[in-house]
């Protein structure tokens, strides 16, 4: 048991959606005192930072209702159950750009909110993309937008807060980092 840890006395299960769940804990401190925890859990998901043979990054546009607006993003969704993160990215990649990657490569996987939620999300980099025939085959409550930008031209993104989201400028961060365009 580490030091810090916080010992579950009581799950109280308050939502279980589609994407995630809602739950309440009553924990026991290591001080030995009580606490309530408000926890959601998440499935996991992936992200995919694609790149062009011609050195662009491929990103998606699509509208985000939590924030009331559209946002552009790397090509991204939730890990079905029991499915390898891989495969979850490469299906994402597909669905939403109509691209398939010749060669896929685990970079990091992150939290993204640890206080709480347990969504973990898992990046990859794709590259030799080949254009699927069928084109581009989101889900049916799904509207994206394909883009495909210069880092010059995904940073301009940024600045004019079309790019909000971690994912999105973590991706950017590693690609700028790592000079890959």
């Amino acid at each position: 048991m580490h030091k810090f840890e916080e010992k579950t006395i009581k799950t109280n299960p308050i939502y279980r959606g589609k994407v995630i769940s809602l739950q309440v804990d009553d924990v026991l401190l290591p001080d030995g005192t009580e606490a309530k925890r408000e926890l959601i859990k998440h499935p996991g998901a992936v992200c995919v930072i694609a790149l062009t043979d011609d050195k662009k990054i491929i990103l998606v546009e699509q509208y985000r209702k939590a924030l009331e607006r559209p946002l552009v993003e790397v090509p991204a969704g939730k890990l079905e159950p029991g499915e390898v993160p891989e495969l979850s990215a490469k299906r994402e990649l597909e669905e939403e750009t109509g691209y398939r990657p010749g060669r896929i490569t685990h970079v990091q996987s992150f939290y993204t909110s640890p206080g709480f939620a347990d969504e973990i999300v898992h990046v990859f980099l794709a590259e030799d993309l080949v254009k699927v025939e069928d084109g581009l085959t989101v889900d049916d409550d799904e509207f994206v937008e394909l883009m495909e930008v210069t880092i010059e031209e995904a940073e301009q993104l940024l600045k004019e807060d079309r790019i909000y989201d971690a994912k999105t400028m973590w991706a950017l961060q590693y690609v700028r980092l790592n000079d890959l365009v």
